[in-house]
Parts: structure tokens; C-alpha cells; sequence
């Protein structure tokens, strides 16, 4: 027997058996998982973890799964309980469940979370947003975010779903209802400047009265010494009077000179005998 015959003997059974091998081993990378299809018995009820497993050539698939958190917005615009327009996106962590995986690859594939989320996500967005006013969207938030992840979780746990985090990123309203919140605001402050004003004139009303008072009083006081003293108080008006503008004069520095017929300075005020 030649050589080239021994050799071929020798390699075509070698090659056959690694063949062999490399098509019975398959590797689950981290944060996957591998569904088991049998051609004879189906899918199978149990996953596989991460590693490396074994699988009968041709008679045995298998099928990987990405079992990481996926990040997913969904948006969406419906009407509020006043019947204005809402527009909303939600942000959604989702994976799948695990132990469930067969059932989710028979059922819906491996772009489970294409068919579910968008439709199950605007089912519960349109049936909560209805349950609220645009106003108590704005000012009710939490509440709001808190029965849409509730809602949510429910739907999606019917398919063997796991929702880490369900969140609101971006509110907002249509056209007119922003005029309108617009037009408002301004109202409000329109009122509030013509409450300052109507105050502002009502202080100024009662420091009118205040001072008027005041003045009635300090006349009746000036009244009351005029007739208790008669010219007596007068006189004393007067000197008083002149000593003010004595020292006025006294503390200027252009006047050096105070004429006078007597000697004391403005202060020669005649009285009746």
C-alpha cells in the first residue's frame, strides 16, 4: 500500500472526528443563556447557563439568549381626563425571565421585547394618563409614574417579562393647553400687581388719616395753650423762633455781622404791655 493511501486513512478519520467534536460543543457566553431545540423532542424546558455544553451534531440546536438589562424609550400621545393632549415617553430596563425562557422562545421568538413592550407600554400609558387632568400630570407626577410602573409590571409579567425600571422621561402638552397655562400665569400676576396697588393705596389711605389726625391734634393742643396762656405763649413761639435762626446764622460761615439796635442778636422780639 503507498504512502499517499496510508496518510489518506489516517487523515480523513481525523478530520472527521474534530468536525465531530466542534459541531457536539457550544459556548453560552455571560449574560446569555441557550434554549435546547431537538429535532425529535422540541424545545426543551430547561436553559443552559454560561459555558461550554455538549449537543448531538445536526439532531440538536442551540439557540442564545441575551438575558442583559436592555434600555428602551417608548412614546406615545394620548388624551388626558379634560380631554387634552398628552405627549409622554417612557424609558423601560427591561430581560427576560430566566427560568421561563423556553416558553418566551416558543411564544414569541427571540425579539420577544419587540412584540411586547411598545403595545402592552401604550396600553397602560393610554388607560392612566385618562385617569388624570393635565394639571395633575404636572403636579402629581410621582403619583402617576408609580401606577404606570404597577400597571406595567403586571402586563408584562404575563409574559414573562422583567421590568427593572419604568420611568417618565418627557411630559408634555399641546399647543393650546400651553397658551392657556400661559394666558393664566399672566392673569395671576396681573392680579397679584393690582392687589399690591390696592394695598399700596390703602397704606397710603391710613398714613393719610394717621397724619391728618396728628395734625388736628397737635392744632387743637396749640389751641388750648393759646387760650390757657394767650400772648405768653406767642412770645415764647417767637423767641424760640429766633434762636433757631440765630444759630443757623452763627453756624454759617459767610455771615460775620449782625447789625442790631440793641445788644442781643435777634432776640429784641416786642411785647404788648
Amino acid at each position: 500500500m503507498s504512502l499517499p493511501l496510508r496518510l489518506n486513512r489516517v487523515i480523513v478519520p481525523l478530520g472527521v472526528a474534530v468536525v465531530l467534536i466542534q459541531s457536539s460543543i457550544y459556548d453560552v457566553p455571560g449574560g446569555f443563556r441557550a434554549v435546547m431545540f431537538d429535532r425529535f423532542a422540541g424545545v426543551k424546558d430547561q436553559a443552559t447557563g454560561e459555558g461550554t455544553h455538549f449537543l448531538v451534531p445536526w439532531l440538536q440546536k442551540a439557540i442564545l439568549f441575551d438575558c442583559r438589562i436592555k434600555p428602551r424609550n417608548i412614546s406615545t400621545t394620548t388624551g388626558s381626563k379634560d380631554l387634552q393632549m398628552v405627549s409622554l415617553t417612557l424609558r423601560v430596563l427591561s430581560r427576560p425571565d430566566v427560568s421561563h425562557l423556553p416558553r418566551i422562545y416558543q411564544n414569541l421568538g427571540l425579539d420577544y421585547d419587540e412584540r411586547v413592550l411598545p403595545s402592552i407600554a401604550n396600553e397602560v400609558l393610554k388607560a392612566i394618563v385618562a385617569q388624570f387632568d393635565a394639571a395633575e400630570l404636572i403636579t402629581q407626577r410621582e403619583v402617576v409614574s408609580a401606577r404606570i410602573r404597577s400597571d406595567l409590571l403586571q402586563r408584562a409579567d404575563e409574559f414573562h417579562i422583567k421590568l427593572e425600571d419604568v420611568s417618565i422621561t418627557h411630559l408634555t402638552f399641546g399647543k393650546e393647553f400651553t397658551q392657556a397655562v400661559e394666558a393664566k400665569q399672566i392673569a395671576q400676576q396681573d392680579a397679584e400687581r393690582a392687589k399690591f396697588i390696592v394695598e399700596k393705596a390703602e397704606q397710603e389711605r391710613q398714613a393719610a388719616v394717621i397724619r391728618a389726625e396728628g395734625e388736628a391734634e397737635a392744632a387743637a393742643t396749640v389751641s388750648r395753650a393759646l387760650e390757657k396762656a394767650g400772648d405768653a405763649f406767642l412770645a415764647l413761639r417767637k423767641i424760640e423762633a429766633s434762636k433757631a435762626i440765630v444759630q443757623s446764622l452763627a453756624n454759617n460761615n459767610n455771615v460775620s455781622y449782625i447789625p442790631s439796635s440793641g445788644g442781643n442778636v435777634l432776640l429784641n422780639v416786642p411785647t404788648k404791655q
